[in-house]
């Protein structure tokens, strides 16, 4: 096929993006191909939440998923990729209610229908953009598949699940202690609490004895709370039955300081001996170990809050203030009334509210939660299966387990409007529960539970409901699912890798996708978490904006390490958007130089030079590292494969070399290079799309070839036939020699362009064919006005001298050296063998790196040692001529 499109002389990432996208979209290539032959390979996307527009984590997040999804297309397989997004309840009703109060509105101002209208207005605009970003970053989603956790299908499916686990018994509604958000009102999972250190008291108040009769001499005792403001709520005080100090106290009653109820002293093991006086308040209503020392004991549960956090009924005088200047009130009024006996300000953990950022409170509450032992206890039995989720890397497999272990039961209701709506209904009249899918008959009689599920539940169903699920006969479902790889966060392994676990083969006895990658945070340049308060924050638009979608891609992805943390630098980016330039630069160079030619063929053995074989076998090599580390999840070993072979091997070498054929008058030479250096470019085109879509696209439409885009092309594959040994080692041979040139004229300031002697000294008579074999190249690149190879070669003493492997390389240069120089020079390079030999005898002396070491690795080693032994006695040997030339 001819050309496409023209390279401009200068590289420019906006206008070799521009329209391509879209271009693809018309095309169709991101839809799964259709072969019913063809191996299924499919990815869902963790859905972003609609708060927001995407960060630099999403970036570096969908970065690699595409480029896991762009090389199994070009591979052959049948490729899913199906984007969604999620409603985060909790979130994005936070963001719309904030909204609203810098307007002086409240949600309850607008009521439930009106609210959640805004609220589908905050999603759609949000949706819009992160489309745009989506579209920016070149991901290849199938966005005819698109799901919401809002739409129907979904809600129809998370309808179905809690269902059928109501009527599992695995779903329950109960009284318990929860988590409390005060200012989004509802309660929150364990895992949405982040707990901070806060300044903080113990506040020590006397607790008189309500009959009046003195312990130890006093007519109190001493008890220290954090949280005075729940003294209202104290219904006991607990001592350790083990406790001799106080076992004469068990049975009597105290008196709650500016409440003035009696309550009793109680036994109960949960008090540690200890820990402070021995002796606690216990608070049913408000701390989760209180409320079950108070169904132990039968004590009352006495609630001192309002759902925002103010004090209610139950707090006497104080009702209606905020907890915290309750706290203060109270405080003074204890010490006026002489019950505060001291105040020791502490630092300690508190919690807080992962979304709203709020002190989270202990609330006694009716909720909704899940029976999570059987859900876990399969869930860590299937890992021991064939059909068990591989964690990458591994250690994230005992992360999950030792939460299944520990699990508690899951609190899943939340006191929201933005949803999916419990599917319970209360009898007006009567009060009585029902649950189902959908209404009863009698809908008029009835009033649904007010309450929204936690976001949690319907993302944990993602795998499958957006295959089609509970339709087992959908075409989706049953092609596509278990997926083959989910990329995310491994601060996600709780919260939701963890619930499509248990949810998946609780309901499909699959698990949901076959390889789980995790990857850590993407932090500054410094380390730092990005966040708002550090003004560290990257808008992933604006690196694009500056230096293109694939050097943004390209950095992100060459620093990744499955399961650890990255470091952002714009450095890093410049360093990419160079790389990306140089490719556009050398492409740009071999297309011109491609004339007419039809698309590139593999090339003809039988027609090869040394340089060709070499670049081939490199090649090739190339193909087989980059795509063994695609399958082990190592990009950045990838990437750094494919910088070294397009920027070392390539465009140093390679295409320099092929302008001595070029230049000259062989119409057949010319051919064949030609055919070379596009195949090779054709190939390593393919091998970098995954990572850069764009620039690849744009230089393979502009040269000669087959097929309609890269999207869609054949991924390389090793050609067996090109891997050569022995052409690679000529080939090093040969660029040592010309490098050990080009450092002696540097060191000695004789411009490249001068001619001078070259002198190679080698005992080796292989190594001497290859160097007379390809004395074109040593002409072209170390300019020698005389050429001598070979083991009799006479070096003069004013001569600067190069040890390489099997061969000195000298320059006689007696104007411009210094013999004292050149010893001192000599010197530094024995000390340097002298560290190599070292290292590799320190390595190869480790019984560990020996032994568990691959025996190709060990074997590279002891040649690097054979090599550097040689290296060292040759640099000493002409040490010792110097300083014999000195001492004349």
């Amino acid at each position: 096929m001819s050309k496409e499109v023209e390279m401009s002389t200068k590289f420019d990432p906006q206008e070799v993006e521009k329209g391509m996208y879209q271009k693809w979209l018309n095309a169709g290539v991101f839809k799964p191909s259709g072969d019913q032959k063809a191996k299924p390979y499919s990815i869902v996307l963790p859905p972003p939440n609609v708060t927001g527009k995407l960060h630099l984590g999403h970036a570096w997040n969908t970065t690699l998923q595409d480029m896991l999804i762009r090389q199994k297309r070009m591979e052959g397989y049948d490729t899913l990729w199906l984007p969604g997004m999620d409603h985060a309840g909790i979130a994005t009703q936070a963001k719309v209610e904030a909204m609203l109060r810098e307007k002086g509105i409240s949600r309850y101002d607008l009521g439930r229908e009106k609210f959640i209208d805004q609220v589908w207005e905050w999603k759609d605009k949000f949706a819009d953009t992160i489309h745009q970003q989506w579209a920016k970053l070149g991901l290849s989603l199938d966005y005819s598949r698109e799901t919401f956790t809002l739409d129907e299908n979904v809600s129809k499916a998370v309808r179905k699940v809690f269902v059928d686990l109501y009527n599992q018994g695995l779903i329950y509604r109960a009284k318990y202690i929860i988590n409390w958000d005060p200012q989004a009102r509802t309660a929150l999972s364990d895992i949405e609490v982040e707990h901070k250190d806060d300044k903080g008291a113990f506040y020590h108040v006397k607790y008189k004895f309500a009959d009046g009769t003195t312990f130890n001499g006093k007519d109190y005792i001493e008890i220290a709370t954090t949280r005075p403001e729940t003294m209202f709520g104290d219904t006991a005080i607990a001592v350790n039955p083990s406790d001799d100090r106080y076992k004469e106290l068990v049975g009597k009653e105290v008196i709650v300081p500016l409440v003035n109820r009696k309550v009793p002293i109680i036994a109960d093991h949960y008090v540690d001996i200890e820990f402070g006086t021995g002796m606690v308040k216990i608070t049913p209503a408000h701390d989760p170990n209180d409320f079950k020392v108070g169904k132990r004991h039968d004590l009352a549960e006495i609630n001192t809050m309002n759902e925002d956090a103010s004090m209610n009924e139950n707090a006497g005088k104080y009702e209606g203030m905020d907890r915290f200047d309750a706290r203060k009130a109270m405080v003074k009024d204890l010490e006026d009334q002489g019950y505060m006996l001291r105040i020791d300000p502490i630092v300690h953990a508190v919690g807080h509210s992962e979304r709203t950022g709020v002190q989270v409170e202990s609330r006694l509450s009716t909720q909704w939660f899940v029976k999570m032992k059987p859900l876990a206890k399969a869930a860590m039995k299937n890992q021991d299966t064939d059909d068990a989720v591989n964690f990458v890397p591994k250690r994230f497999e005992h992360t999950f387990k030792q939460w299944m272990e520990d699990v508690h039961d899951w609190c899943i209701s939340r006191q929201l409007w933005w949803g999916h709506q419990i599917p319970a209904w209360y009898n007006k009249e009567t009060g009585e529960m029902y649950v189902g899918e959908s209404a009863p008959k009698d809908s008029e009689n009835w009033e649904q539970d007010p309450d929204v599920l936690d976001t949690w539940f319907s993302s944990g169903l993602w795998p499958f409901t957006t295959m089609g699920w509970p339709d087992k006969n959908s075409e989706d479902f049953k092609r596509y699912f278990p997926t083959s790889t989910l990329v995310t966060g491994d601060d996600l392994v709780f919260f939701w890798i963890s619930r499509m676990i248990f949810q998946s083969l609780h309901f499909t006895g699959r698990r949901p996708f076959k390889d789980v990658l995790l990857h850590g945070l993407i932090r500054d340049q410094q380390g730092r978490k990005m966040s708002k308060s550090l003004g560290n924050g990257i808008d992933p638009m604006d690196v694009i904006a500056k230096y293109g979608a694939d050097a943004l891609r390209w950095s992100l992805s060459t620093g990744t390490t499955p399961g650890q943390d990255e470091r952002f630098s714009y450095d890093k980016v410049d360093a990419s958007w160079k790389f990306v330039n140089k490719i556009w630069n050398a492409s740009r160079y071999v297309i011109m130089n491609l004339g007419e030619m039809d698309a590139p063929e593999v090339p003809n053995e039988a027609d090869l030079n040394l340089s060709d074989k070499w670049i081939l076998s490199r090649l090739n090599k190339t193909i087989a590292n980059v795509t063994e580390n695609y399958d082990k999840y190592n990009f950045g070993e990838a990437n750094r494969t494919l910088y070294d072979f397009i920027w070392n091997d390539f465009c140093d070498w390679y295409i320099e070399m092929s302008k001595e054929i070029l230049t000259g008058d062989d119409e057949k030479a010319k051919a064949k290079t030609r055919n070379v250096l596009a195949y090779v470019l054709d190939q390593f085109l393919r091998l970098l799309h995954p990572v850069m879509p764009f620039v690849t696209e744009k230089i393979w439409l502009s040269m000669p070839h087959k097929g309609d885009s890269l999207v869609t092309a054949k991924y390389p594959v090793v050609n067996e036939n090109f891997v050569d040994d022995k052409a690679e080692s000529d080939m090093n041979h040969l660029i040592e020699l010309i490098k050990a040139v080009r450092n002696i004229r540097a060191e000695a300031n004789a411009p490249l362009g001068s001619p001078v002697d070259i002198l190679v000294k080698t005992n080796n008579p292989e190594l001497k064919d290859v160097f007379e074999a390809n004395r074109e190249y040593i002409d072209r690149f170390g300019h020698p006005s005389k050429l001598e190879i070979g083991a009799d070669v006479k070096v003069p003493n004013l001569s600067m001298t190069s040890v390489i492997t099997d061969a000195e390389i000298s320059i006689p240069l007696a104007e411009l050296i210094d013999l004292n120089d050149e010893a001192a020079r000599l010197e530094k390079e024995v000390k340097k063998f002298e560290a190599e030999v070292a290292r590799a005898k320190n390595k190869l002396a480790n019984e560990k790196f020996v032994n568990n070491a691959p025996a190709k690795v060990v074997d590279e080693e002891k040649g690097k040692l054979t090599d550097n032994e040689n290296k060292l006695a040759a640099t000493k040997k002409r040490l010792v001529e110097i300083k014999t030339a000195i001492q004349k």
